[in-house]
């Protein structure tokens, strides 16, 4: 079944381009490059009758039902929900090692601090998921993790309902050229980093799942030092069903993983 959603895409321009995130010292406060709003149409893949796989698309949903009852600001939840995360991406994709070193709650609110994304774009440039690899392990030990199989993937879960609005959407990596890519700065108080926009183009795939619930989980690739795609992604404004009024509230968890 397709529905038609509309996104933001990047815009290429002759300088090179940033995200300032927190800009000013207020924290919430995002300055953000051109996009330009487009309508798209997106296979939901809950109605196909094949399954959507990590290997060949770079992202796949499955049931993970979790032990965790509050995404809350305290930190007590993040060791029960981290070993979940692990056992997934062991059992999943084969992982033989996990890191689990971020955790953003987003609500699709205007007075949220994180709200969802809404840039078609992939999380890291190959020099930014290099960069962040050293961040994360240090140099010694990066540069030992370099010689062997490793991936930053992403994982995001409904939080409190089922998603009806705003759907987290995806695009087939093999529908994308090498040039519909943008390097873009990302820019924080205390640190800086790179990431990729994506601009327009008409042969783009669009895939979702619908309705998902808190109980699901999609986990995409967001960089793989040995070629797997990394997939361009982005918040979906869509709406499932009108008369259902629940804010679209979701956690993403940012890995590391050594195969």
């Amino acid at each position: 079944m397709t529905q038609t959603a509309t996104v933001n895409y990047h815009v290429h321009k002759p300088e090179r381009q940033a995200f300032e995130l927190d800009a000013g010292g207020i924290v919430g406060n995002l300055i953000a490059p051109e996009l330009a709003p487009t309508q798209v149409a997106v296979t939901d893949v809950r109605r196909q009758q094949a399954a959507t796989r990590l290997e060949e698309a770079s992202v796949g949903f499955a049931l993970s039902p979790t032990k965790v009852n509050s995404f809350d600001d305290s930190s007590s939840w993040q060791p029960t929900y981290d070993d979940e995360l692990t056992k997934l991406l062991v059992d999943k994709i084969g992982a033989h090692e996990v890191i689990v070193f971020d955790h953003t709650v987003r609500i699709d609110d205007p007075e949220a601090v994180r709200k969802p994304a809404r840039n078609v774009h992939s999380d890291y440039s190959v020099d930014g998921a290099k960069q962040r690899l050293i961040d994360i392990l240090g140099a010694d030990k990066a540069a030992e993790w370099s010689k062997g199989h490793y991936a930053f993937i992403n994982v995001w879960r409904p939080v409190d309902a089922a998603i009806n609005s705003a759907p987290l959407g995806f695009i087939r990596p093999n529908s994308v050229a090498t040039e519909d890519w943008i390097l873009l700065d990302l820019i924080y108080p205390d640190r800086k980093g790179q990431i990729m926009g994506l601009a327009a183009n008409a042969d783009h795939e669009w895939l979702y799942m619908s309705k998902m619930t808190p109980d699901e989980v999609a986990y995409f690739n967001i960089y793989d030092n040995q070629g797997r795609p990394s997939i361009a992604h982005s918040a979906l404004d869509m709406v499932e069903d009108p008369s259902i009024q629940t804010i679209r509230k979701s956690i993403e968890s940012r890995t590391l993983v050594r195969y």
